[in-house]
């Protein structure tokens, strides 16, 4: 075969991807800007068609799924006891409307594990796609625990103290929360598994990943959080999603070692 017809061939290969996720993302978002409901700010929207486009370029449709069920049960269970956070105050901003500040703590993780796998070596695709699943099921897992302390939770304690704290404070926990979080955790790495991104083992090290990430938020948010300006939620939120990676794949290569 003639080199420059190969050449063309690989490129339209690498090109293709992004240009499908550019049509798509820029439908989507279309549909989004006359739907009734907003789940995201107006640049909440446009940050989520640029982590759109990275994870359907670099993952497919299978990845992208991924996300897109985040951010549906991660919408869903902050609106649980809406009107009786609010009330109390503590309550997501904006109704829970996402802004960019949020798709990116979210997200961050996420799309450089996805910018790895479409540009980086073709052996770390298993060990990326771990820490990409394993990022979205710990940032899950951390806000189901925290909604559904909010909402739910019969007692909260601080987690470094394990001393009552009104519920919301930074670093509380509570029963109800947390294992409602772990078994949002569970279902994410499930579905990442079902969709071919992990193995069974996978569905294992991203859960409890997600379950010593989630915990080590909390604690964060315990002593830190509130001795340090720039240490916002969002911030937190990208440590503990790049630690949920970090740990799920420091986990299986233990195991692989043993």
């Amino acid at each position: 075969m003639d080199n420059s017809l190969i050449s063309e061939v690989w490129r339209q290969s690498l090109v293709f991807p992004w240009l499908t996720g550019i049509v798509l993302n820029s439908l989507l978002l279309a549909l989004a800007a006359i739907a009734p409901k907003k789940l995201l700010t107006g640049a909440g929207y446009g940050h989520a068609w640029v982590l759109g486009v990275i994870i359907w370029a670099a993952l497919g449709w299978q990845g992208y799924l991924v996300v897109l069920a985040y951010f549906l049960m991660g919408s869903a269970v902050t609106r649980i006891g809406q009107a009786e956070k609010e009330a109390a105050g503590i309550a997501e901003k904006r109704s829970g409307q996402r802004g960019p500040e949020n798709v990116w703590g979210s997200a961050f993780t996420a799309a450089l594990c996805a910018l790895a796998i479409a540009f980086g070596p073709q052996e770390w695709q298993p060990w990326l796609a771990l820490g990409y699943v394993a990022s979205f099921s710990t940032k899950l897992s951390d806000t189901t625990a925290s909604e559904v302390g909010k909402a739910y939770g019969k007692s909260t304690f601080l987690i470094t103290t394990l001393q009552p704290v009104p519920r919301g404070t930074e670093g509380a926990v509570s029963v109800e929360g947390t294992v409602a979080g772990f078994a949002a955790g569970l279902a994410l790495a499930f579905l990442g598994y079902g969709l071919g991104l992990i193995t069974l083992g996978g569905i294992i090290f991203s859960t409890l990943a997600a379950f010593v990430a989630t915990n080590l938020e909390s604690v964060i948010g315990a002593t830190l959080q509130n001795k340090w300006p720039w240490l916002t939620n969002e911030v937190v939120n990208g440590i503990n999603t790049f630690l949920g990676a970090a740990i799920a794949i420091g986990i299986e290569a233990t195991a692989q070692l043993i």
